[in-house]
C-alpha cells in the first residue's frame, strides 16, 4: 500500500488538476478530479481517446458517488449494490448535473466502488470519487507496472502511485445496470 505520504502528495495533485497513475484491480488507472474539466480534457488528449464515449468514475464507498447516479429502482440500486465493493463496473443512468466530459455522448455513467485496497486508499486520501481510465494511449495495451506508465506518459504528465495491482488478469468486468447484461 502506498504510504500516506505518497496518498496525501497524489490527492493534493489531483486537486491542483493533475493526472495520476494507479494500481486497481487488474491494470493500472489513469485518473483526474472528475469535476474539473481542464483536467479531463488533458487526460482525453493524453490518452488521444475521444471525448464521446464516456469515462469510467471509482469510488472508496457508495457514499461518494451516489449524487452522480439516478438510479430509478431499488431493484437497480440492489443489483449494483450486491458487486460492490468489488471489480464490476456499472453504466447507470446519469444525475442530471453530471458534465458531458465525463459522460460522453451517453445519458450514463460508468461507475465502480472499488475493492481494490490502494485505488480505494486514493479515493478515500482525494476525498471523493476520480476517473478510472486505463493507463495507456487508445488501442494500445493497459500497463500493469509503473515501467509501463512511463512507456506512454511522461513524468511531467502524470504522476505514478505505486502498487501491486489486484488479481485480475486485466481491466474489470462491465454491466448495464438497466438490463443486467455484461459489456466487456
Amino acid at each position: 500500500m502506498p504510504s500516506r505520504f505518497r496518498l496525501r502528495l497524489a490527492a493534493t495533485h489531483l486537486r491542483r488538476g493533475g493526472i495520476v497513475a494507479y494500481p486497481t484491480e487488474g491494470v493500472y488507472g489513469l485518473g483526474c478530479n472528475p469535476l474539473d474539466r481542464e483536467a479531463v480534457l488533458r487526460l482525453l488528449a493524453l490518452k488521444e481517446r475521444p471525448t464521446t464515449k464516456g469515462l469510467i468514475l471509482i469510488a472508496a464507498e457508495f457514499d461518494q458517488i451516489e449524487s452522480y447516479l439516478d438510479i430509478p429502482n431499488d431493484a437497480m440500486q440492489s443489483r449494483i449494490l450486491a458487486t460492490w465493493p468489488g471489480p464490476v463496473t456499472w453504466i447507470v443512468p446519469a444525475a442530471g448535473w453530471v458534465p458531458k466530459w465525463l459522460r460522453g455522448e451517453h445519458a450514463s455513467l460508468a461507475v465502480r466502488v472499488t475493492a481494490h485496497r490502494d485505488a480505494a486508499a486514493l479515493c478515500r486520501a482525494f476525498g471523493g470519487p476520480i476517473v478510472s481510465t486505463s493507463a495507456n494511449k487508445s488501442g494500445r495495451p493497459p500497463a500493469r507496472t509503473p515501467t509501463a506508465v512511463r512507456r506512454y506518459f511522461s513524468t511531467d504528465q502524470v504522476l505514478v502511485v505505486p502498487g501491486r495491482l489486484g488479481g485480475l488478469g486485466g481491466p474489470t468486468m462491465i454491466y448495464d445496470a438497466s438490463t443486467g447484461v455484461r459489456i466487456r
